[in-house]
Order: structure tokens, then C-alpha cells, then sequence
């Protein structure tokens, strides 16, 4: 089952516009979550960040966030999702318009909200820098936007050389994220993450760990990082709300042992999805 445009409906009796512009233009956003037990984690905090790119962009919402909440809620007992994990995706599109990159005048946006059961994949993975750039200049760079064909075109690149993810650097040569996910590098004993303004989503397992990191009292900043700083670092950190934290054992050429960081924060994290 899925929720369409204010109902809970078998998939097949759905039907998006031809003309929809999040399928002709990637006119649109989405947000990805997890739920630990039929109780989605930081539900407020993912449907803030779509409200807010969706006021960016002038796409109006077809009903308030409080009422999204609830058909996410409802929809993971219609499909009985209350005694294990599963994935949540909300995708808000402009709706349907005239060809033309010219929004129409009356938008009638189309929201979907759907979930499957989730297994999350292994602590550790290997990563590779692409050639695929982040731009740090496109208001795209700080939204949940549904045109990813950058991360479609990176995770390609990985996948390609043998590797679960993707690393992008920016225009400037400066680290951005992973193509399904925020960094974090362990430098000198100290918790660092590339800023917004570097290219960065502003992710919400990212605010997560951030939040850990200052209630322990670990030291962290967020500061651009180079290359030569992950080739120097003692762990690096990939960091998404389905897979939450993951470590990488090996970033392209380089074994990366460390995991002491790591294993604290996923434990803290795993702490705070219990109480959702």
C-alpha cells in the first residue's frame, strides 16, 4: 500500500500525471527515513527540512506536516510495519504543468509516501573518490531534490571500481559528502564535517551525531576538508538516516583500521532510535 495524494491505496491504483513535472523536470523533492518498530525517527525533523526546500522552491504543500505525519503513521500499520525496521520515503512533486521550465501559475503538487521493510547493510564499506563534482553554489546542493542524477551518476562510478560508495569534492577541491550520505573524518582525536556551505545536504542523521558529539563533550568542529586530509585520517564516517553511521574500511587505495569513534557514536545513535 501507499499514501497518494491523501489516500491510502494499493500502488496500482495510483496514477501520476504524464506531465507531472517531478518525472519530466525532477521538479520536486523527497525525503528518506527509518522507522525502528512502526515509529519513524526524527519524523519532525525530515518533514521541517522538506517544508523549508518546498517554501524555497514555491511549491505549496497539499496538506500541513502534522497531517503528513499521521498518513506516515498510518501507513506503516496499513502495511504492518509496527514489529521490525522499514524505510519511509515522501516524495512532493511541483505536480502537473505546461512543457516548459515556466512553473504553472495554479500548481497542484503531487505527494507520495511509501515503505518497505529495511535490513541495514554492514558496519563497514569501501568508498572511492569520483570524478563527479558537488556544486556547492546550487540552492539543489542543500535540498532532498529529486533530481539526483549527479549521486545516480557517482554511485555508478563506485560501484563500477568495486566500492559501496561514493566520495564527492566540490568545485573548490574541497570534500563535500558521499553520494547517499554525509562525512565525517576523525583527524588528530577530533570529530570534523564539512559545513553547509561546502555543498553539503543538511543531513538529519548528520545533525544526529552532532548532537552526540556536543552532549559528550567529544570534540568536533565543522571545517573544509582537503583530500590530503581524509588520506591522513584515523576514521572516516559516512552518515544517512536509513544505514546511520557507517565506517570506512577502505578509502580508495588506503585501509583505514580505526573504529573506536565509530562504534561510540553508533551505539549512542542506536540509543536515541529507542526512544523515538
Amino acid at each position: 500500500m501507499i499514501y497518494f495524494n491523501g489516500a491510502i491505496l494499493p500502488p496500482e491504483q495510483s496514477r501520476i500525471d504524464p506531465f507531472d513535472r517531478g518525472f519530466s523536470l525532477g521538479d520536486g523533492l523527497f525525503e528518506t527515513l527509518r522507522a525502528y518498530d512502526g515509529r519513524p525517527f526524527r519524523l519532525e525533523d525530515h518533514l521541517e527540512r522538506m517544508s523549508t526546500a518546498a517554501a524555497a522552491l514555491d511549491i505549496p504543500l497539499p496538506v500541513d506536516m502534522p497531517a503528513v505525519a499521521e498518513a506516515v503513521v498510518a501507513l506503516l500499520g496499513a502495511n504492518r510495519h509496527g514489529g521490525g525496521d522499514a524505510s519511509i520515503r515522501i516524495t512532493l512533486s511541483r505536480g502537473a504543468g505546461a512543457r516548459g521550465l515556466a512553473p504553472p501559475e495554479d500548481p497542484r503538487p503531487t505527494l507520495m509516501i511509501a515503505t518497505a521493510g529495511y535490513a541495514p547493510p554492514p558496519e563497514t564499506c569501501a568508498a572511492v573518490t569520483v570524478a563527479i563534482r558537488r556544486n556547492e553554489g546550487s540552492p539543489q546542493s542543500r535540498m532532498k531534490s529529486l533530481g539526483a542524477l549527479d549521486n545516480v551518476l557517482a554511485a555508478r562510478e563506485a560501484a563500477k571500481r568495486g566500492a559501496e560508495e561514493a566520495i564527492l569534492l566540490n568545485n573548490a577541491g574541497s570534500i563535500a559528502c558521499g553520494a547517499r550520505a554525509n562525512l565525517f573524518a576523525v583527524i588528530d582525536g577530533r570529530l570534523v564535517t564539512p559545513p553547509i556551505a561546502d555543498g553539503v545536504l543538511p543531513g538529519i542523521a548528520r545533525r544526529v551525531v552532532l548532537e552526540i558529539a556536543a552532549a559528550r563533550r567529544l570534540p568536533w568542529e565543522e571545517a573544509s576538508l582537503r583530500p590530503e586530509d581524509l588520506a591522513r585520517a584515523e576514521e572516516v564516517l559516512l552518515t544517512n538516516s536509513l544505514f546511520e553511521i557507517r565506517s570506512v574500511g577502505r578509502l580508495d587505495a588506503r585501509t583505514i583500521a580505526g573504529r573506536a569513534l565509530g562504534d561510540r557514536l553508533r551505539a549512542e545513535y542506536r540509543e536515541r532510535t529507542k526512544l523515538s
